[in-house]
Parts: structure tokens; sequence; C-alpha cells
């Protein structure tokens, strides 16, 4: 066989090979890159919507902790507030109190202070008593003199 007879049979090898492949082979490949290449498109669409869910969700997780964060500013400041109007109150309490204090306390202050005049002028009635009788150089009664002794005893209040 020459050269030529065998290029020719190598050329219509090489058709009938090129043939087969676009009739048998080249289709499923086809199909296959194809499906592959949508699987490819749909991976890259589900992603970009997934990336725009998560940025949608960042969003809403942000006002979520905003509106957290304003809520826990307003229990704080009411707390505040609570606490503030408790601490007046108790100071309000405890003024109270020390003005119910002060007040028994000059309450028994003065009934000291009338028993002390008390005292004071049974005392002097006493003393006067005794220097009535030390001038009268004789003895007085107490019991015969009540009257008079009760008399002086008014008149040096």
């Amino acid at each position: 066989m020459s050269i030529t007879g065998t290029l020719i049979i190598q050329i219509i090898v090489f058709l009938i090979l090129v043939g087969f492949t676009m009739k048998f082979v080249w289709p499923p490949i086809a199909v296959a890159l194809d499906e592959r290449a949508r699987k490819i498109a749909e991976g890259l669409a589900a992603a970009d919507k997934a990336k725009a869910e998560l940025q949608e969700a960042d969003k809403k997780v942000e006002q979520e902790l905003a509106k957290s964060r304003a809520e826990v500013a307003q229990l704080l400041a009411d707390a505040e507030r609570r606490a503030q109007a408790i601490v007046e109150e108790a100071k309000g309490r405890a003024t109270e109190e020390a003005n119910k204090i002060v007040a028994a306390a000059r309450a028994d202050a003065e009934q000291q202070t009338v028993r002390a005049r008390e005292a004071l002028r049974e005392q002097v009635a006493m003393l006067a008593v005794k220097g009535a009788e030390q001038i009268l150089k004789r003895e007085v009664n107490a019991g015969v003199h009540a009257e008079l002794l009760n008399r002086l005893q008014t008149e040096l209040a």
C-alpha cells in the first residue's frame, strides 16, 4: 500500500469516528455540560438569593437590637425614676419619723419641765413653810394649814 492509500483510509476512518462521535458521544456530553451549566447557574442564583436574605436578616437583627437597646434604656430610665421615687419616699418617711421623734422628745421635755416645776414649787413651799416656822419659832402643822400651803403654791406658780 502506498502512503496515499493509507492517508485516504485514515481520513475515512477519522471521518467515521467524527460522525460516530457527533451522533452518539457528543449529544450526551453536551446534555451533561448543559445540565452542569444549569446547576451552576441555579447555585449562583441561590447564593445570590441567600446573600440577599442574609442582608435582610442582618437588617432585621439590627432593628431588633436597636429596639431592644431602646427598651433597655427605657427600662433603666424607669428603674432610675423608681429608685429616685423610693429614695424620696424614704426621705419623706424618715423626715416624718424624725419630726415625730422630735415632737415626742419635746412633749417629754415639756412634761419633765412641768414635773420639775411642780417639784420645785413643792420644795419652795416647803422652804417657805420652814422659813415661816423658823420665823414664828413654833411648829406649823401641815395638815391644818393645807389650804394655806395650796394657796401659797398657786401664788408661786
